[in-house]
């Protein structure tokens, strides 16, 4: 008795079984089981018994229990063969999938829309049978060769629909390289075998496309240290220093807009990139695992930042604005809005947080990290949006110059931060270049924008056009800043060259940042004073401010235009200015209709019309151009119906004599697509945006009724001229203070 009742507590005091976990001798036979590897107890005791009496004359007792369990999920019973015999099996499949995978090549080389896809997609047999398959990087299940077939399978059914494709020219891209079919079956068996992860592309078209990524994109690349990424992408795929592949999918995604990838025409006439569209999925796949489990966190943040851009690149103002949020929200647990990084109190914090900079390299990379999310921030609220997080919580200093950062010049860090008092007039010489400067101007557009914000948060009422701005606290400081104290202040060599130049021998004809620089104060300018401009009340300074700002973008784009620079390759924010100068061109247009000045009317309808081109020409490769355009018509419908110009959206404005091309030509009528999404931009002062109804006239021409001003000493229209006299006025002129 005593026995029984110690096996009856050992019993109860062992773990219950979960269901099917008991060998399926005892749970057929009704035994108890305790699942013990690789024999249980009671299938060990059964088989002593048995073999403890000799066996009947020509039968042999079994050489180890027969306790079989049920496999686990994801994983197959192994075969009662030996090592060397499951070696030989194995080989002998991979033999045959080659030939299997050899005979179909052959059977296909005839067939043209295959070996289309092939050179489209070179990658494509990397991926895995769905694309909405796991991003942990692991293989799809199955053969390896069957999923090979069916993804060949899967291309040769989307070349059908390739009538419905249009594709980019690909002279319109210097950078991109001619890639043939390097897919041989050898090399895709050896890729998936070595490691490589299948959703990516293979290892040469992967590193093209991160060259095409660092040469042309104009945002994402700040944030990576180019030679190491570069080095890094070299190393074994499976070494702990590669480059995570979120990073590696957002670069392609970003560096597709570049190349020659087809893009399809959707009904409701928005552009959709399949390859962009890929890559995009898989890093957001790799940001909702790392929300879940806070894997990789510094990295995806990293990949996240480069997928924000490509949205804003690409006009999809939901995604942006919920990555602008997300982000930010993102980096404030991580630390990187503390000086250097990190912060030294608060140990006592969870485990969440990033540890200390290891090295120069990598406090740097925290540093521009966090500096492309705030100005992306900045960026898309665009003069009336709150921003995601306060100036005032902004505690990292500025990050160092990228030939310094590029070369791992070690050198202190930046004395200068956002409490800095003088931050906007002070600039150091060895901290000092274009990317800097572009995130003071940045900045000092999210002061507008804080102004905006805050003034309007608890007014009873819209701002007023027949208020005096002046009057409100911090307004007169805010207008000196922005209207002439930043451009003012700025380095010599910074203030007079506006980063435009054609000189063959130069690296890019353009920088992008140093002419954004001496764009955004303007765009600024107008965005604080356009909800008082009044052109009825003489003389308004806001006025005055606002044209004066609308001409300086305007001839700055001219400059432009006079050299070989492709305007795709400028950054995407460049549309926001041009399509702020073009609002107040229209106000100024609408005004000339009401007092019947038709000869300054059909100037300024020249002037918007070149804005209106500029953004169409960007939107040749960036969809945000065209959605800026779509909006800017939906604000000219009023003007467009009072006009009395027979043709008003085809008054042209000719560039430079020696301009490189012509504005307006018969094959540059390129409108967007009924049914695009536009971007709401946030204006107090603006009329209703309605961009239902579509302007009567539908193409862009150049007007040859009219006699060709100059642009940069024209005869204009000036605010202290409102009857109309025709003085000539250069923008020389339009210099005011308060």
């Amino acid at each position: 008795m005593p026995k029984a009742a110690s096996s009856s507590v050992g019993i109860a005091g062992r773990p219950a079984l979960r269901r099917n976990q008991a060998c399926r001798s005892c749970r057929k036979r009704k035994l108890k089981c305790d699942a013990s590897r690789p024999h249980c107890a009671t299938c060990v005791k059964q088989w002593q018994a048995l073999i403890s009496v000799p066996a009947p004359v020509g039968y042999a007792h079994p050489t180890e229990p027969q306790c079989v369990y049920d496999p686990v999920d994801g994983l197959a019973l192994a075969p009662d063969t030996d090592p060397l015999e499951k070696i030989r099996l194995l080989e002998e499949e991979v033999s045959k999938l080659k030939i299997q995978l050899q005979e179909q090549s052959v059977a296909t080389s005839s067939t043209s829309p295959v070996n289309h896809s092939l050179r489209r997609h070179p990658h494509s047999l990397l991926r895995p049978a769905s694309a909405s398959s796991s991003a942990s990087g692991s293989q799809a299940s199955g053969s390896p060769g069957t999923s090979l077939i069916h993804n060949l399978d899967k291309d040769h059914f989307t070349s059908s629909h390739s009538s419905k494709t249009l594709f980019r020219n690909e002279g319109e891209s210097p950078e991109l390289l001619t890639i043939g079919n390097r897919c041989s079956t050898d090399a895709i068996l050896n890729l998936i075998y070595s490691g490589w992860n299948p959703d990516l592309p293979d290892p040469q078209l992967l590193e093209h496309y991160v060259d095409v990524f660092f040469k042309c994109d104009p945002c994402g690349p700040r944030i990576l240290h180019r030679p190491s990424f570069l080095a890094a992408l070299r190393l074994h795929p499976r070494d702990p220093l590669f480059p995570h592949s979120a990073i590696l999918h957002a670069i392609c995604a970003s560096a597709s807009r570049w190349s020659s990838r087809d893009v399809a025409i959707m009904p409701d006439g928005s552009r959709r990139d399949e390859f962009a569209e890929y890559h995009a999925s898989k890093t957001r796949q790799y940001i909702d695992k790392t929300m879940a489990t806070g894997e990789d966190i510094f990295h995806v943040v990293q990949a996240c930042i480069l997928l924000a851009w490509y949205f804003y690149q690409e006009g999809r103002w939901v995604e942006i604005w919920i990555f602008a949020g997300f982000q930010t929200r993102v980096a404030v647990p991580l630390r990187l809005n503390y000086p250097g990084t990190f912060s030294t109190h608060g140990s006592h914090s969870p485990s969440g947080y990033l540890p200390p900079p290891k090295d120069f390299r990598d406090l740097e990379s925290r540093r521009r990290t966090w500096w492309m999310t705030i100005i992306f921030d900045r960026i898309v609220s665009v003069g009336g949006w709150i921003h995601a997080i306060d100036e005032r919580d902004l505690g990292t200093e500025l990050p160092l110059c990228g030939a310094d950062f590029e070369a791992e010049q070690l050198m202190p860090s930046n004395p200068q931060d956002m409490v800095t008092e003088d931050i906007f007039t002070t600039h150091l010489p060895r901290y000092t270049d274009s990317f800097l400067l572009l995130i003071k101007a940045v900045m000092l557009f999210g002061r507008v924008t804080d102004f905006n914000v805050r003034s309007n948060l608890r007014a009873p009422t819209a701002p007023s056009k027949n208020q005096d701005p002046f009057v409100l606290p911090g307004f007169t400081e805010l207008d000196a800043l922005v209207c002439g104290d930043f451009i003012n202040n700025l380095p010599h060599i910074y203030r007079l060259n506006h980063g435009v130049t054609d000189v063959p021998s130069c690296k890019s004809p353009v920088d992008t940042d140093l002419y954004m620089v001496h764009l955004i104060p303007h765009a600024a300018t107008i965005t604080l004073h356009n909800p008082y401009l009044n052109l009825d009340e003489m003389p308004c300074l806001s006025t005055l401010r606002c044209i004066e700002a609308a001409r300086s973008i305007l001839t700055a784009f001219f400059m432009l235009s006079a050299t070989s620079l492709d305007i795709t390759r400028l950054h995407p924010f460049v549309t926001i200015c041009w399509y702020l100068a073009a609002v107040v061109q229209v106000q100024v247009c609408k005004h000339f209709i009401e007092i019947g000045d038709e000869v300054r009317e059909a100037q300024v309808w020249g002037e918007i019309n070149v804005l209106r081109q500029a953004m169409l020409d960007y939107g040749t490769r960036s969809p945000i151009g065209t959605r800026q355009e779509k909006l800017l018509q939906g604000l000219m419908r009023e003007i467009v119906r009072l006009t009395s110009q027979k043709q008003p959206l085809e008054v042209g404005l000719p560039l430079y004599p020696f301009s490189h091309s012509t504005l307006f030509s018969e094959s540059g009528s390129r409108m967007p697509q009924d049914g695009v999404p536009f971007a709401p931009l946030p204006n107090p002062n603006t009329e209703s945006h309605q961009p239902d109804e579509e302007p009567p006239c539908n193409s862009l021409a150049f007007g040859t009724d009219m006699p060709p001003p100059a642009p940069l000493a024209c005869s204009v229209w000036s605010p202290n001229d409102p009857q109309g006299s025709g003085a000539e006025a250069s923008l020389s002129n339009w210099n005011y203070s308060p």
